[in-house]
């Protein structure tokens, strides 16, 4: 599925996550995260996610893509291994996301915008760097 040359993403803006109403298992939530989608032509989205992480250190990831279902390569603070993400549409409203580090699926997602476009519900679980499985439900508002 792809968005149809009329329909626009309604990702493409920067959002911030409202932590209270957002749930992190097994947590501590991060302190704060703006996710920005860029329309970059051609198909192609721009997506960064910066912010800081629950221990105050620096959280950043960027990526280049399209809702195609191919693995690209995301850029990220730190990282020890190579980390791809593929996405896809579910519908116009929500895209299906899977992050894998080093071939292997470390957690998948969806993001869904509300139908006023307010609202983007960030739905993830997998395995986080120690193993341990997580399951985080973040609420990001448009600004």
């Amino acid at each position: 599925m792809s968005l149809s040359a009329q329909e626009r993403d309604p990702r493409i803006g920067t959002w911030k996550v409202n932590v209270a109403q957002s749930t992190f298992d097994p947590g501590p939530p991060p302190q704060s995260v703006t996710r920005t989608y860029e329309d970059r032509g051609g198909g192609v989205t721009l997506g960064t996610v910066e912010g800081i992480n629950a221990q105050g250190h620096p959280i950043f990831a960027q990526v280049a893509y399209q809702f195609d279902g191919t693995d690209y390569p995301l850029a990220t603070l730190g990282a020890q291994t190579v980390t791809t993400v593929a996405f896809k549409l579910v519908d116009a409203d929500t895209v299906e996301t899977i992050l894998k580090t080093g071939g292997k699926v470390t957690s998948t997602s969806t993001s869904t915008v509300s139908k006023d476009g307010k609202t983007m519900t960030f739905r993830e679980k997998g395995t986080n760097a120690q193993g341990q499985p997580f399951s985080d439900v973040g609420v990001y508002e448009k600004q």
